[in-house]
């Protein structure tokens, strides 16, 4: 906790899971982070050795932030993290950015039921595209190009987020324009059962608040 304890640490680590971002894009994943903030933590994630920063050659030459390769090693955390954390009776919906809804199908997904289903599914997020993959009841989801896949899902996360934790139907998502499924609907909805949340605590054994 003295390495990743300050608030944000967290998240901005996991908004460089799945690669590395400029900080304008680090910003935009998390919505209420001020850019002194940033700078301060990024500061420090990098004085740590979580974080390093480069310059991309020309014609970017623009300069971005990822993860060391001990860095990215705090996946594990995220998930171990995740499931506790989707188990709190008091859970309500909040924003999610694109990296924090594909870490969660990494984390949430269910072996058992993806035992008979394969299929390879594209996602759309606006400029950010990622392929997941189902075979032999594993999930292997990563940055990459949907041309090929079986479905591809293009839209809002958090849409995504409404049917895949929610129980929203897709058919009234896509009149209203927030998503869109190019190939099997059927597909797509086997797809989304994969990643049931885990069984909520119990809101009586909670310790009481005093007083």
């Amino acid at each position: 906790m003295d390495i990743i304890g300050e608030r944000w640490a967290l998240m901005i680590i996991r908004e460089l899971i799945f690669g590395p971002k400029r900080f304008g894009d680090i910003r935009a994943g998390l919505p209420g982070l001020s850019a002194n903030v940033l700078t301060q933590r990024l500061e420090a994630l990098e004085a740590a050795g979580i974080v390093q920063r480069r310059k991309l050659p020309p014609p970017a030459s623009v300069q971005i932030y990822e993860l060391t390769e001990w860095g990215a090693e705090s996946e594990i955390l995220f998930r171990i993290i995740g499931r506790w954390a989707a188990r709190s009776p008091l859970l309500t919906p909040a924003f999610m950015s694109v990296a924090s809804v594909v870490l969660s199908m990494r984390t949430m997904f269910d072996t058992e039921r993806a035992r008979d289903f394969d299929a390879d599914i594209g996602f759309r997020f606006g400029a950010e595209h990622f392929r997941a993959t189902v075979k032999d009841g594993t999930l292997t989801i990563e940055p990459g190009e949907t041309d090929g896949a079986d479905v591809v899902f293009s839209g809002d996360q958090n849409a995504l987020v409404a049917m895949l934790y929610g129980g929203e139907a897709l058919a009234p998502l896509e009149s209203s324009g927030a998503v869109g499924v190019e190939g099997d609907p059927a597909l797509f909805a086997r797809y989304l059962t994969l990643f049931p949340l885990p069984e909520q605590a119990v809101p009586g054994n909670l310790p009481r608040q005093r007083a």
